[in-house]
């Protein structure tokens, strides 16, 4: 079912008045109910005999004998010609004007005669790039398999239609676009050698357009190495293809996560054409920048990309057709907006979504360019669009630094587990990948590290299922779609485990030893409490380092044991021997009491009769530095129906229990009936000699009613627009006096409101590892491990189903100290899930600091994300990574081998929001050479080895050791 469909089924079922708030600010709303006149300007001009003319189509209807015709302009004599009967179009011309005016055109044949007033425009001298493409989406109107087989079938089309008008004029030629790349991605891995060499030919042609972005991605979900992989493929398949590819697309999502600047950066991107879907659920994104290109610049401020979002986003071919009439319509908006520029381009993505190429296009442009001067057209890749644009503009555009939030991230809500399970993954294998090169890099294989990030990717992909997922949940057609979704996260997170468990295993030699390595994939050195297995410890309590020294363990109630991991090196490993010996007992116990937490570092108490946590105070002040002052908790369950935050309900009297009582690990089991839900457990857990409190949050979700009369009003209906929402959080009020909110999002860092452009959706906003509120002096860290969306100060996300109009939508966010993680919602009529079980966890660290560190906050939410990890005793590989950093506030991404075996590639971001030199060596004194890198891994500047890392950039190494 093509989405234009779907558009037309919604208006019918909710009134027109559901469409046209949209349709009337982005200038579409031109419907008129005048009797049409026989004469129409049309908006251009021609060559006539060396002169330039404006050109009015008439269309007269003659019945009877052949007659003369008089057409007069201005009561002025221009045309006089014989006509048979029947309907005649054809031109007749007129001066330029510069000016708009009204011309009075009357004509006469055999007695009958008729007049008509017209308004003549002045002709716009522009350049109109045309962009064919296909708008991929990885299901909705058909069954992902059915996509991926169109998309490539469209890449062939492509090719035979730009070779069928090869000897078209230039600008006439047909070009196809590549909007994003695991449709060319499935036809490499899968065609014939002669077809794959056929596509590699066409993109040298300049007949296939290779645009840099794997999928329509919601970028607020990615991690940070997630990003760049978003992009890594154009530079294999532009490498293969023997071109650079410096563009990129992206169609529907309104929004981007402001690291997209940086990771395209990496990719060698620089223009961006971003075409979301015009009118849903797009908040004032397309008021704002609507044909307004603009350099955005990177969080360092050092990187920039050209932005253009075209008029109707990606829809234009949807919703028009190219004629007479729609260059008059485009003429107008741009004089609409006062469009400065003579260059300006639209995408035509045939008619509806993963549509075939249009060959129409080429037929327009041909007899259009030949029969007017101006405006000219010319079909175009992304690439050459832009670069004539920047040629000529590019130095006066207008810049701008920050976040342009996106919007439709928060449908991932709608599927939390599998969401849950698509982060995590996406951290093991950054993890996995570091371990390999630490360990044993002679098993790590890119190939398959590909393979696991495409899931990774097409999870966060922004198809999410069918057309009628709301409508219709049950309809096998929208049971598959889900179950090829889920299985992208499913399949991401066994993957990552396997690549993690190859790099231990072939680490690991000594599987019966008492000995316990553990190994820290960051490059800072950690101290953190290790959980071993039951069946591994199992009557051996007592853990020694590998100087001798006894360290801190427990046995836990889960026949698990838990030991102190003191000083694990960055980039390396730290040993510890097991014994049957009693546990040693820390120096500075953990205890609980009464709902008490306390390490003598921080404090936390539970509320006996809610559950919530209601004091956290740190060893460096006595003041509780959470809100209690309006009815809200730290951990507070919120179930709220519809949306209507004054009805939100939270969980029942709680029944607590303390699951273990120290002296390594204290934490207490909270077990609540709460709405929404089966059952709620959270847990509360602290640590001796750690800084942090851990929370874990299991939601048994009930599932939300089903639509009782399946498929009936579609979409469009009362049920799938507005019946059975719901969404759940957890609170986080903080009482930090002029605190201000400070936000983790893939390689970058931004404040709400502060660091937002204009067009952001602030109803909610997504996070990536950490969420900060601080004030010069004090303040407390939140990673989130598993929630990636947050609300601002009040319960903001509660905009159900279709929301077309801008108006509606938070204009601004107030300087309120307070958070909810929002874990779970249902509110989408379309796409996303409509409904969810089962249980889930959420994970959280609260830890309390003194005045916000940016750096100090990535390092305790990656270690968070990418704890130390244990393995059975072994022998790193001589050819391991032994890369040491001096700078802390430099914080290593990833480190990996090269594809090619011949160097590691270290990603340093950075963190510390001022400029670092971060001094490199090697751990045995041996010499190394440093080149700057990208995510080709290219060694394209020799460094010392003292490396300059500005702040908030991210900067590519390529590292060659003399044992590699």
């Amino acid at each position: 079912m093509e989405r234009r469909k779907v558009i037309k089924g919604i208006a019918a079922a909710v009134g027109i008045a559901w469409v046209s708030p949209r349709i009337s600010a982005l200038g579409l709303n031109q419907t008129s109910m005048e009797k049409p006149s026989f004469a129409v300007p049309i908006r251009c001009l021609a060559n006539r005999g060396g002169k330039l003319v404006q050109p009015i189509q008439l269309t007269i209807e003659h019945a009877g004998t052949d007659a003369t015709l008089v057409v007069r302009v201005d009561h002025q004599e221009v045309e006089s010609r014989v006509l048979s009967p029947g309907t005649h179009t054809f031109n007749v011309y007129v001066d330029p004007v510069e000016t708009a005016r009204q011309i009075v055109i009357e004509y006469e044949i055999s007695g009958k005669s008729e007049s008509s007033e017209v308004r003549v425009e002045k002709v716009r001298k522009v350049l109109i790039f045309i962009l064919p493409h296909s708008h991929h989406d990885l299901g909705y109107t058909d069954l992902q398999s059915n996509i991926e087989e169109k998309q490539m079938t469209n890449i062939s089309r492509g090719i035979e239609l730009a070779r069928n008008t090869a000897n078209y004029p230039p600008g006439a030629r047909f070009v196809w676009n590549l909007e994003v790349l695991w449709g060319a991605d499935q036809f490499m891995r899968t065609k014939t050698e002669p077809e794959r060499q056929e596509l590699i030919s066409a993109v040298r042609k300049g007949w296939i357009g290779l645009n840099g972005m794997y999928a329509n991605e919601l970028t607020g979900l990615c991690r940070p190495e997630e990003l760049l992989q978003l992009f890594r493929y154009s530079t294999e398949l532009g490498s293969q293809c023997g071109v650079s590819v410096d563009s990129a697309m992206i169609s529907d999502v309104p929004g981007y996560t402001w690291g997209t600047v940086s990771a395209m950066a990496q990719a060698g991107i620089r223009y961006f054409s971003a075409a979301p879907n015009y009118f849903d659920r797009i908040g004032t994104f397309m008021v704002e920048w609507q044909d307004k290109p603009f350099w955005w610049i990177s969080p360092s401020g050092n990187e920039r990309v050209l932005v253009w979002i075209p008029w109707t986003g990606y829809a234009m071919s949807h919703i028009m057709k190219l004629d007479a009439g729609w260059v008059n319509k485009y003429q107008a908006r741009l004089d609409e907006i006062d469009f400065p520029y003579q260059i300006s381009y639209i995408r035509w993505s045939g008619h509806g979504d993963n549509a075939e190429p249009d060959p129409d296009i080429c037929e327009f442009v041909k007899k259009w360019n030949q029969e007017y001067e101006w405006p000219r057209f010319s079909i175009s890749t992304t690439s050459n669009a832009f670069a004539a644009f920047e040629k000529q503009y590019g130095h006066q555009l207008p810049q701008f630094k920050g976040d342009l939030t996106p919007y439709w991230e928060d449908g991932a809500g709608s599927s939390a587990s599998e969401t849950r399970m698509n982060r995590g993954a996406a951290e093991r294998l950054a993890q996995a990948a570091t371990l390999s090169a630490i360990l044993a890099p002679e098993v790590y294989n890119s190939a398959d590290f590909n393979v696991a990030w495409r899931n990774v990717l097409l999870y966060s992909e922004h198809t999410w299922g069918a057309w009628n997922s709301v409508s219709d949940s049950e309809n096998p057609f929208v049971t598959q779609q889900w179950q090829v979704k889920r299985q992208f996260a499913v399949d991401a997170e066994n993957e990552s485990k396997r690549l993690f468990d190859r790099a231990l295993d072939a680490y690991a030699s000594e599987k019966n030893s008492p000995n316990v390595d553990v190994h820290n994939t960051c490059s800072w050195p950690r101290t953190e409490v290790i959980v071993i297995s039951k069946e591994r410890s199992l009557g051996k309590d007592h853990v020694k380092n590998e100087h001798g020294a006894s360290v801190p363990s427990q046995r836990l109630s889960t026949g698990e044991l838990a030991f102190l991991a003191e000083n694990v090196p960055p980039l390396g490993s730290a040993s510890f021997h097991l014994s049957a010996a009693a546990p040693h007992v820390p120096a500075k116990r953990v205890t609980v009491l009464d709902g008490v937490l306390d390490n003598g570092i921080v404090l936390a108490k539970v509320d006996s009769k809610s559950g919530n946590i209601v004091e956290l105070t740190s060893n460096k002040s006595a003041r509780n530095l959470l809100d209690t002052s309006r009815d809200e908790t730290i951990n507070q369950y919120l179930f709220l129906e519809g949306k209507d935050a004054s009805t939100v309900s939270t969980s029942e009297p709680a029944r607590i229990a303390i699951e273990e009582a120290g002296p390594l690990v204290a934490a207490i089991r909270i077990e609540s009936s709460a709405p929404g839900c089966v059952d709620l457990v959270r847990r509360v857990r602290l640590k001796a000699s750690e800084d942090w409190l851990e929370i874990s949050n299991i939601v048994n979700k009930k599932r939300a009613p089903l639509n009782p009369h399946p498929g009936q009003g579609g979409p469009g209906g009362d049920f799938a627009q507005h019946e059975s929402k719901e969404s759940l959080q957890f609170a986080f009020p903080f009482a930090i006096e002029n605190g201000q909110i400070h936000i983790d999002v893939p390689l970058a860092v931004m404040r709400p409101e502060i660091d937002q452009l204009p067009g952001s959706c602030k109803n909610w906003l997504p996070v990536g590892r950490w969420i900060d509120v601080a004030n010069a002096e004090y303040g407390v860290t939140c990673a989130t491990l598993d929630a990636p969306l947050v609300e601002i100060s009040s319960l903001s996300a509660t905009m159900l189903g279709s929301q077309t109009h801008p108006g509606i939508w938070r204009k601004h966010i107030e300087p309120i100290r307070k958070f909810y993680s929002w874990i779970m919602n249902n509110h989408w009529r379309t796409d996303y899930r409509a409904y969810q079980d089962g249980p889930v966890e959420f994970r959280y660290a609260l830890r309390p600091h003194d005045g916000y560190n940016s750096a100090a906050a990535s390092r305790f939410a990656t270690g968070m994300s990418q704890p130390l990890v244990a393995s059975a005793p072994g022998q790193r590989s001589r050819m391991g990574l032994k890369l040491r950093i001096d700078q802390e506030d430099v914080l290593v991404q990833e480190c990996k081998p090269s594809a090619d075996g011949s160097a590691w590639i270290v990603q340093l971001f950075g963190a510390a929001g001022e400029e670092r030199k971060a001094g490199l060596t090697w751990t045995d004194g041996r010499p190394i050479k440093v080149w700057r890198s990208n995510l080709r891994e290219q060694p394209l500047e020799q460094l010392p080895t003292q490396v300059r890392v500005p702040a908030w950039e991210l900067v590519t190494l390529r590292i060659e050791a003399p044992d590699r």
